[in-house]
């Protein structure tokens, strides 16, 4: 049958029920079926009304003149995912991870080439993981006990200093006008006001307020690992503020002598404990208050 007869009289709402199979048989005839549901459904506020056959014939020409142009939408996607990508690496060519510590918080840390580190309480670093395979290098505040794999250079850079190894186990604290470095195993390279010192295992460097020494030391790790803390000839004020920081509590003295000095250790995991190995030698005696406050005061008050 024609085409444009079966148009006309579906139009018209006047197919047979044989023109009504040849129509459906079109190529075309979901596609004028959307046209004219379109034009209803925008007009369905008002009077809906078939189109005539021949606007309809044209906006049917109309959709078949603008076909879908692939190549376009893919140029655009092709741009979005570059742009995108540039964006991503820009974003983290600076990809630089930044772990801190709070008070009686300890953290290990696994570097990309998997040397460990140990970061003390109260302390942080900071370093480049998407360039560390080139340069080897982080920024430290507070103290860190350090597990080096061998390799490249690998330095460590503190306001006070700079320490430089290939591969050892080597201790650096960097706190107020405190500079150590302690080295366990290997040899460390310590360099501070364009100065260079070589500290081989078993040795330490100690800067306090501009003042530099060099000693031996007799342990194998830093006793802070050992959850132990160590003085030798500390102000009692010290003492009790590592106290305070270990475990996470407030002291309040009064102890009568305040230039009381202090040569022993305590530990970590035991209040009591701590505050015996403190007290004890000095005359001193405690109170614990809830886990949260101590008070220290000498025995014959």
């Amino acid at each position: 049958m024609d085409k444009e007869y079966l148009l006309k009289k579906w139009l018209d709402n006047d197919l047979s029920e044989a023109e009504a199979k040849a129509f459906k048989a079109l190529d075309d005839a979901k596609l004028y079926e959307e046209i004219v549901d379109e034009a209803q459904r925008f007009g369905a506020h008002h009077q809906a009304k078939v189109p005539a056959f021949e606007t309809l014939d044209k906006r049917l020409q109309d959709k078949k003149a603008t076909p879908f142009n692939w190549m376009k939408v893919a140029s655009r996607f092709a741009a979005i995912f570059v742009i995108g990508l540039a964006l991503f690496l820009f974003l983290n060519k600076d990809n630089t991870n930044i772990i801190s510590t709070d008070l009686a918080q300890k953290e290990t840390i696994t570097l990309p080439d998997n040397s460990r580190v140990e970061l003390n309480e109260l302390s942080q670093l900071d370093y480049n993981s998407s360039n560390w395979k080139n340069e080897r290098t982080l920024n430290l505040k507070g103290e860190a006990f350090f597990d080096v794999e061998k390799g490249k250079r690998f330095d460590v850079t503190t306001t006070l200093g700079k320490v430089s190894v290939l591969g050892t186990e080597f201790n650096v604290l960097s706190k107020d006008s405190i500079f150590k470095v302690t080295c366990y195993e290997g040899l460390v390279e310590v360099r501070y006001n364009d100065e260079a010192i070589q500290l081989p295992a078993g040795s330490e460097f100690i800067l306090v307020s501009g003042k530099a020494q060099k000693s031996n030391v007799a342990i194998a790790e830093p006793y802070w690992l050992k959850k132990m803390s160590v003085f030798k000839d500390a102000p009692i004020k010290a003492v009790l503020l590592e106290l305070e920081n270990q475990y996470n509590i407030s002291v309040t003295d009064s102890i009568s002598a305040n230039n009381l000095r202090f040569t022993g250790a305590f530990e970590h995991n035991n209040l009591n404990s701590a505050l015996k190995s403190i007290s004890q030698p000095l005359g001193l005696t405690y109170s614990i208050i809830n886990n949260e406050k101590v008070t220290i005061r000498n025995v014959k008050n």
